[in-house]
């Protein structure tokens, strides 16, 4: 193969990779969200087991079950993070099989397809967990005095 041939080549496969790329950033955004979510949580687990030193037995009943809570909700959130990061690995190597693939001109269709669809189910199932956490926060939340107490917390 003459390097016209080449090079031509191997500007297709970067055209390729930018889908691949632009969603690593998508991902890399979500990651953002829920890292300022885990810390927000901790936070908040923090200062209620301060609180909890010096609590009554009605306050420390009252804390435990928020902290119960919080518990929940931040194991829903680091399993949204691992999934988005094993997303992110997974479309990192679609990039990198890509340009090997093309360098080496080994066909690697298959493994490609299959890595960028688990990619992509594991970023759906990221979603979904950081779905359920919001569902969570958003039910074990006071409004005005009013706590809005379901089962969706358990």
């Amino acid at each position: 193969m003459d390097s016209a041939s080449h090079v031509a080549s191997l500007a297709q496969v970067i055209q390729l990779a930018v889908a691949p790329v632009f969603l690593l950033a998508g991902v890399a955004a979500t990651l953002n969200v829920l890292a300022s979510r885990i810390g927000r949580i901790i936070d908040r687990a923090r200062l209620m087991e301060e609180r909890l030193e010096t609590a009554g037995p009605e306050l420390a009943a009252e804390l435990h079950a928020r902290l119960r809570v919080l518990s929940r909700r931040a194991t829903l959130i680091n399993r949204a993070i691992a999934l988005c990061v094993l997303c992110s690995l997974l479309v990192s190597l679609v990039v990198a099989a890509l340009f090997v693939s093309s360098s080496l001109r080994v066909d690697l269709a298959t493994p490609i397809a299959v890595a960028f669809v688990v990619a992509l189910l594991s970023l759906a199932a990221a979603l979904l967990f950081f779905l359920r956490e919001v569902f969570i926060a958003t039910a074990s939340t006071t409004f005005g005095g009013a706590r809005k107490e379901k089962e969706v917390i358990k």
